[in-house]
């Protein structure tokens, strides 16, 4: 029950060239608009939390896609697939530029999020079957190249164009590059490939999507809305019921469109565990320092984005070296060096002040990201090294699902610690402030006090959820002392016969 064969004797370089053209501007598209959705609102006269659903809305559909990429990547061709995903994504590139109105803007970049859902699960299966185990990890060394340089320049080059040009151009520069990738795929992109005729089972796609769905918006507004507003917990409640039963009706259908039982192998298992924790702990800079620098210090967009800059650069340029050294070292002590240096990062991050310098932030930022590039790659690659190849397509879209849903947990959850811990300090720091006040104020120093001790507890909190993201990393630490360089593991006879019999008797059904 072979994924594709994909496997020769040479890998296809160009298919995988092709491919990780198309995924490098689908994934840096995902980030470039954040720093943009304040110019949108003011372009289309649309309330924040309005044009909060171009971000909100994408990470949605990538949540409702992904888990069903694993049944697409088994039904379908490599050429097939790619060629649709990489065109929606265009027309939705189109769309969104040239829009009129909101709405229009909003299809749009929901016609991109499912396009661009199906690329990063494909390019990745197709680094899997296309190299030995013994070079895996330099070829998943180029794919962490995409998967982590892409969002990280992103809000760079966002800020500059923001600040320069009209939020439009953002779709513009994207839009011929996307248009000449499918042309060539359309004409370049070859694979041979078994045909499975396996059929979707509607109910697990529903079921995936109201679980995986509303787990995503539930937490996603927990942090804006807090966590007693109808709209999170009824949708984590329908979220987390709906999860249970796709997970259940997985496990007894003859042909799951995700199988779970990829985590009967250990290291697979190790390894979502340890990029799950992960994940969370790395939205800790990614959410808390932009509101630092902009909010507290009052630092441009673009400066803002040059910031982590440098950091974006050394990742790339680690991406492949961490892949070779992976091959050669294996991912334990890459993962344990890596997860030290963030460890370390991530507390100096934790004593942030008023007058904090901007080089300071810069050598940190880059130090945490020179850490995070020895870990996610080798930690992910280690865990799909054990899964037998027919698991592959499900091994990646369970990473990537999961992925989404924990970085939506981590958000959440910083969020609202950094909030309630900035109204403990206002507090402390009004009541501290009112003993060392000895006459009455006037109206511009008492509203020079309130705004101090508005910015310092802000810090504060900001400070906590930083050492809330160090106690999480620690854990990710723990867990990596426990990994193993593994092999592929071949199915049992049973098990294959078993296989073999669900596969049979879904495409005669």
């Amino acid at each position: 029950m072979e994924t594709s064969n994909l496997d020769t004797k040479k890998p296809p370089y160009g298919i995988i060239v092709i491919l990780l053209i198309g995924a490098f501007i689908s994934i840096l598209n995902e980030t470039l608009l954040n720093i943009a959705l304040p110019s949108i609102k003011s372009s289309f006269d649309v309330t924040m939390p309005t044009v909060q659903w171009l971000a909100t809305g994408y990470m949605l559909v990538n949540g409702v896609m992904i888990p069903a990429t694993a049944f697409l990547i088994q039904r379908f061709s490599v050429r097939h697939l790619f060629l649709v995903a990489m065109s929606l994504f265009t027309i939705g590139t189109i769309v969104a530029g040239f829009s009129p109105e909101y709405w229009v803007l909003l299809v749009g970049r929901l016609v991109q999020a499912s396009g661009s859902a199906i690329m990063m699960p494909l390019l990745m299966n197709v680094m899997l079957t296309s190299f030995p185990i013994e070079k895996r990890g330099a070829a998943m060394g180029l794919f962490g190249l995409v998967m982590v340089f892409a969002p990280a320049i992103g809000p760079t080059l966002s800020g500059w164009i923001v600040e320069h040009y009209s939020w439009r151009t953002l779709f513009h520069i994207v839009m011929p590059i996307a248009i000449v990738v499918v042309i060539i795929a359309f004409f370049l992109l070859k694979d041979k490939k078994e045909k499975m005729q396996i059929k979707l089972d509607t109910l697990s796609f529903i079921l995936s999507s109201l679980g995986f769905g509303g787990i995503l918006y539930g937490f996603s507004s927990a942090g804006d809305k807090g966590w007693d507003a109808p709209q999170v917990y009824l949708t984590l409640i329908v979220g987390g019921i709906s999860l249970i039963l796709f997970i259940w009706r997985q496990l007894v259908i003859p042909v799951p469109m995700l199988e779970f039982r990829v985590y009967k192998y250990p290291m697979f298992l190790l390894s979502s565990a340890i990029s799950v924790v992960l994940m969370m702990a790395m939205f800790s800079a990614m959410l808390l320092l932009p509101m630092y620098i902009q909010q507290i210090r009052g630092i441009s967009p673009l400066k803002s984005g040059l910031m982590m800059l440098p950091g974006a650069l050394l990742m790339g340029f680690m991406s492949p070296i961490t892949g070779k050294l992976f091959d050669k070292f294996g991912g334990r002590v890459l993962a344990i060096i890596g997860l030290s240096i963030t460890i370390i990062t991530t507390y100096f991050f934790s004593t942030l002040t008023l007058s904090t310098t901007y080089t300071e932030l810069i050598l940190l930022y880059t130090a945490r990201m020179f850490g995070m590039s020895m870990v996610m790659m080798p930690v992910m690659t280690n865990g799909l090294n054990q899964l037998p190849q027919r698991l592959n397509p499900h091994g990646t879209a369970m990473n990537n699902t999961l992925q989404q849903v924990s970085g939506a947990i981590g958000s959440a959850l910083l969020i609202t610690i950094m909030t309630n811990r900035s109204e403990t300090h206002a507090n402390e720091l009004k009541v501290s402030a009112m003993k060392k006040i000895t006459g009455a104020l006037n109206p511009a120093q008492l509203a020079e006090m309130k705004q101090h001790i508005g910015m310092q507890a802000m810090v504060e909190g900001i400070n906590d959820s930083f050492k809330i993201s160090v106690c999480i990393a620690l854990v990710a630490l723990i867990l990596a002392f426990f990994m193993k360089r593994v092999k592929p593991v071949g199915d049992p006879p049973q098990e294959i016969e078993n296989n073999q019999a669900f596969t049979k008797q879904a495409t005669e059904s």
